[in-house]
């Protein structure tokens, strides 16, 4: 099973300098549903893996994060689309915990979680640690400009690459 792990805030989310601390302030990108569609369509398990040191630093609780991903699937239900999980690391960035990327800690746990090939399957973000990250558990990454709505320009890098491999086919 292949998978490609999305990070959230700057990717399919505006990514905001005070953080997405309620439903209210997440703001979906526009042109996100296409891109997740055609990835589905491929075979790909879609996974969001994100730092959220919101949580860690006191500004939003678990709870807050729980309803900011309902909304967040709600509104790419609506878009046809869904992700499989979704898996954050709520700590803040001198913690030294595994799971804060650029440890790979979030897409092993989802890999094992999920019957996920990390070699066969790719990461999307739009952090030099994203694609860190990505190496480091063993998948390969593409990085988009943060905020600029730009997922299919990787998805398309992704579909291209994949055929070229002959690794296109749908599961």
């Amino acid at each position: 099973m292949k998978a490609v792990f999305l990070d959230r805030d700057g990717v399919l989310t505006r990514e905001r300098p005070d953080y997405v601390k309620t439903p209210n302030e997440l703001e979906i990108l526009p042109g996100i549903g296409p891109p997740l569609r055609a990835l589905r369509e491929r075979g790909f398990r879609l996974v969001i893996v994100t730092n959220q040191s919101v949580v860690g630093r006191g500004l939003a609780t678990h709870e807050d994060l729980g309803r900011i991903h309902e909304k967040l699937q709600s509104e790419l239900k609506r878009m046809g689309c869904c992700v499989d999980a979704i898996y954050y690391c709520p700590h803040v960035p001198d913690e030294g915990c595994s799971c804060r990327k650029p440890q790979p800690g979030l897409l092993l746990k989802a890999a094992k979680d999920l019957g996920i090939d990390v070699n066969e399957s790719w990461m999307i973000g739009d952090k030099e640690i994203d694609l860190e990250a990505a190496k480091r558990a063993g998948c390969r990454g593409v990085r988009v400009e943060t905020n600029q709505g730009d997922l299919q320009q990787a998805v398309s890098t992704i579909i291209h690459k994949e055929e070229k491999t002959g690794n296109g086919e749908s599961t």
